[in-house]
């Protein structure tokens, strides 16, 4: 399993907290690449719900990892 910045992201929009059955169903029906898909399947699933995308990768950058003000635009 791995994640990139562009994997992850399509998740970004997903409905949080969700569980792995849901996550899948969502990346399954807006179209996200089958590596988004093959890697919620490799998870070890124990029924648990995540409640964000940091759950599932921790290294996701959050907005204040880039150095973009966007006051300025």
């Amino acid at each position: 399993m791995y994640w990139t910045l562009e994997l992850a992201s399509k998740l970004e929009d997903a409905p949080w907290p969700a569980t792995k059955e849901e996550l899948i169903d969502y990346a399954i029906r807006s179209g996200a690449p089958l590596e988004v898909i093959e890697n919620l399947n490799e998870m070890e699933d124990e029924g648990e719900v995540y409640e964000s995308i940091e759950d599932i990768w921790p290294d996701y950058p959050s907005k204040d990892d880039f150095f973009f003000n966007e006051d300025e635009y």
